[in-house]
């Protein structure tokens, strides 16, 4: 089942983050999925960013574009959702470059080659089709540019699913509840296979395909999840990938 939000003039915005902004930002902000799995092992990936210039898309808050910024990298963030970028203003200062943009509503707002890096995490699941999204990331990266991704593991749809099947890219939805607000989310499932290809055909060589692990102190704050958890944690697959 697809639930999605009204938007302005009654449009239906699917993944509305406006709606949850707030509560999205608290929840995520040192939570494990988050602030002790995706974000280190983000910035793991990513390595010496100092002077790099380094473009975060889906920036949200703005914490991946703050962690990047104190190791030295020249930070730029896009979102689609107004609100997210209010918070990260609030938390980057009034004159960070911030810009209300996604993938899929048209080209990015930057000129060919702008950045050294493009981070898109937790961004491309959201989108049926990759290869305009794609071409525009290659577009903005300079000769050798990297672009680090993460999205959910293939995986994970038919452990959850085991009667919708691997091999199709499927949509579908789920529940969430973030700082006690409800909200769904609609996803695209891919099997490896289509992602692996997806990047290829916009100019990629896939330099890393990482399953990382929790990050340091994490098995300290979340006991319960991970002493159930330990050897089977499994939840996004993140690539580091080289424009050619």
């Amino acid at each position: 089942m697809i639930e999605n939000s009204a938007g302005p003039a009654g449009q239906t915005v699917a993944n509305d983050y406006d709606s949850f902004a707030e509560a999205y930002a608290a929840e995520t902000e040192a939570n494990l999925i988050n602030g002790y799995y995706t974000r280190p092992a983000i910035l793991d990936l990513a390595g010496d960013v100092a002077g790099r210039r380094i473009l975060d898309v889906g920036c949200g808050a703005g914490p991946l574009l703050a962690a990047l910024r104190e190791q030295g990298a020249i930070v730029t963030g896009v979102d689609p959702s107004a609100r997210m970028l209010d918070l990260a203003r609030q938390r980057l200062g009034e004159g960070a470059a911030l810009h209300q943009a996604g993938l899929g509503g048209g080209p990015l707002p930057f000129p060919d080659g702008a950045f050294d890096d493009a981070i898109v995490c937790l961004v491309l699941h959201y989108l049926e089709d990759w290869k305009g999204p794609l071409a525009d990331l290659r577009r903005v990266l300079a000769p050798g540019g990297r672009l680090i991704v993460a999205v959910n593991h293939p995986l994970i749809y038919p452990l959850a699913y085991p009667d919708a099947g691997y091999f199709a890219i499927r949509e579908y939805s789920e529940d969430y509840t973030f700082s006690g607000q409800s909200a769904v989310l609609t996803y695209w499932h891919r099997p490896l296979h289509a992602m692996t290809d997806a990047f290829t055909a916009a100019g990629f060589r896939i330099a890393v395909i990482s399953e990382p692990r929790p990050a340091p102190g994490a098995h300290e704050l979340f006991p319960d999840v991970l002493k159930e958890a330990d050897s089977t944690f499994l939840c996004f697959l993140f690539f580091v990938l080289e424009a050619v």
